[in-house]
């Protein structure tokens, strides 16, 4: 069953109000899209370095892949 958050309360749901600020202000606006295909495939590629090339310092300096590969 899914369950909504209350219209005009995105405090319930901090988490993903927050991103989705960050994509409508840091993504979105930034640049002039051409089309939606254009838009997706930024978004993959972003995601694709984040997980992949970032390394985050809340998992010990090590990316979010090489933190998964250490967990198996």
């Amino acid at each position: 069953m899914l369950q909504y958050i209350q219209p005009g309360n995105p405090q319930q749901n901090a988490y993903v109000e927050r991103f989705n600020r960050t994509v409508r202000y840091e993504w979105l606006s930034q640049y002039y899209w051409k089309n939606l295909q254009e838009v997706q495939l930024f978004v993959t590629q972003r995601s694709w370095k984040y997980n992949h090339l970032r390394p985050n310092m809340a998992l010990g300096g090590f990316t979010p892949k090489q933190q998964l590969a250490k967990a198996a």
